[in-house]
């Protein structure tokens, strides 16, 4: 018994790391190329759908790239139309291993001329740096894989003495069924549908099982390869979750329409058995994965915004999150983690410079502690993400892109406060006495939000970093001038008040010039990071209450 259960789950384990060394090693030493490809090769269906066709097969892990997408779409990377294309793609990506193993693993004892690779791998990994530390891990890989793939097959051969399933029922439909939930809960219980699509050619190849159950078993476990996704998407944003969804729906369909065209299938590979003497084998079951999903494919594919409408139908959006773009699961690559925070941030000021218009326009608003308190959530949230991006020593590109973010982080948070405390404070902007510079702070407004949209030329941020001059001084003027006025007699409480404001709109005024100038820094040309500007005032205007 031993000697049958030993080579079988040591086999089966050997293959499962081959496959984790392989598509990690490969995925690192690709720098973060595939992911890239994701995002830039996705602008139609059909070309979403080719992206995850070929990094799927190429990163050999259907998981990996819809993971990966999960990030992206959180992120605001690409639209969910798109990522519909590519999961449809990752999923015709995965067959490409069957092809593999069918082909080659199967037929030829790999494992002992893989051994080398092995060693290659080991030595790479130990005695190198960066890319090539990670190509040697893929080597490894390579090479554990098909011995573990042979040694398998040897642990299945002695199984399929003791245990054979081709005992039980497989004419009907429902028997049919009953094979395809045990593929799905072997695909669970190992977490790769790449495993157990393995585990059933060895199966068949060592006529441990019938080619019948064997198409039931893959149609099973290209099901059950959805699992992952369902738990990656747990506390996850809508977007993931709708990803999620449209994946297991693209494959539960493809498979249920699999079942109900076996009998078919079947009845064509009996004729090409009889005509030719083709015995149906590993490569036909192969075939068969890659022919069902294909199926999939041309019933979907032509129809990517009708199934992403209906799949946003089942899921649709509930509120708000200003910090959505900050999926986890993009720290593991900086630049683009950079990109999403800097959409996050962006998307704030937006909301914060609104309730700022709001304000100035005199229209007050009962959302505005609400939209306040999602901004300071979502801000401290920004800081926590971008302090976590993992950067290289030699790197100045990307660490000047987060110093800058930092800093922008920080004036949002000090800008937050002053809107806050503003709208606390029940101040009548209507007052004639702030007519002037309000006027100002509305131009300097105006002017910021062009900035921003336009992700702020040099010509922009200079005539803003003007106009916060102006404004400091003006401010200082007027509330100099209301102080040795007339107008103050009597009222002190009110030459208080006034005088405060005077100062809020000032210092309002240079967090926007700030915000601004920092929110332009992510793609820094001609600046070294260590020569990115610290944080002097416009001017010279007075440092008031810890502002920096």
């Amino acid at each position: 018994m031993l000697d049958i259960l030993i080579p079988f789950m040591g086999g089966l384990g050997m293959f499962l790391i081959g496959m984790m060394l392989l598509s990690n090693g490969l995925v690192a030493f690709a720098g973060g190329s595939l992911q890239r490809a994701l995002i830039r090769f996705t602008n139609t269906p059909f070309r979403a759908f080719v992206s995850g066709t070929v990094i799927t097969a190429l990163a050999q892990s259907s998981t990996a790239t819809t993971v990966t997408l999960i990030g992206f779409v959180s992120a605001g990377l690409i639209t969910f139309a798109q990522a519909i294309g590519v999961v449809i793609g990752a999923s015709l990506g995965n067959t490409a291993t069957g092809w593999i193993v069918a082909g080659l693993g199967l037929k030829v004892n790999l494992g002992f001329y893989t051994l080398p690779l092995i060693g290659i791998g080991a030595l790479l990994k130990l005695l190198t740096r960066g890319r090539w530390a990670e190509l040697g891990l893929a080597l490894a890989g390579f090479g554990l894989l098909f011995i573990g793939l042979s040694t398998l097959q040897e642990g299945m051969r002695g199984l399929a003495d003791m245990f054979s399933l081709a005992g039980l029922p497989s004419g009907g439909f429902w028997a049919r069924v009953a094979i395809m939930l045990i593929g799905l809960a072997l695909t669970a219980i190992l977490q790769s549908s790449t495993a157990a699509i393995a585990t059933t050619l060895t199966a068949l190849h060592t006529e441990t099982i019938n080619f019948d159950q064997a198409t039931a078993m893959v149609i099973g476990a290209a099901i059950g390869t959805t699992l992952t996704g369902v738990l990656v998407t747990i506390g996850a944003t809508i977007y993931a979750k709708r990803t999620a969804l449209a994946y297991i729906l693209f494959n539960l369909i493809a498979g249920l329409i699999a079942m109900v065209l076996l009998p078919a299938y079947s009845f064509l590979i009996d004729l090409l058995h009889e005509y030719t003497g083709l015995t149906p084998g590993a490569v036909s079951l192969a075939a068969f994965h890659t022919l069902f999903i294909a199926v999939g494919v041309l019933l979907f594919l032509p129809h990517t915004p009708r199934f992403a409408r209906a799949v946003e139908r089942l899921l649709p959006e509930r509120g708000e999150d200003m910090a959505r773009p900050l999926d986890a699961s993009l720290l593991t690559l900086p630049a683009i983690a950079l990109e999403a925070s800097q959409r996050t941030l962006t998307q704030i000021t937006d909301r914060l410079f609104e309730r700022l218009y709001r304000i100035l326009s005199l229209d007050p608003s009962d959302t505005a502690q609400v939209d306040l308190l999602q901004a300071r959530h979502a801000l401290d949230r920004a800081f926590d993400f971008v302090s976590r991006i993992p950067l290289q020593a030699g790197d100045k590109k990307l660490a000047a892109q987060r110093i800058a973010q930092l800093h922008a982080i920080d004036h949002l948070l000090r800008f937050r406060t002053h809107l806050y405390d503003f709208t606390q404070a029940g101040v009548d902007l209507g007052d004639p006495v702030y007519r002037q510079p309000l006027e100002h702070l509305r131009a300097l407004l105006a002017l910021a939000r062009n900035s921003l949209a336009g992700r702020g030329t040099a010509d922009r941020l200079e005539a803003v970093s003007r106009d916060a001059a102006t404004l400091t001084e003006l401010s200082r003027q007027i509330r100099h001038e209301f102080l040795r006025g007339p107008g103050t007699a009597g009222s002190a409480s009110h030459a208080l008040r006034a005088t405060d404001t005077f100062r809020w709109l000032d210092r309002t005024g240079y967090h926007i010039w700030r915000i601004c100038h920092y929110l332009s820094q992510d793609q820094p040309q001609d600046k070294a990071a260590s020569e990115i500007p610290q944080d002097p005032p416009p001017a010279t205007p007075e440092l008031l209450d810890g502002d920096t």
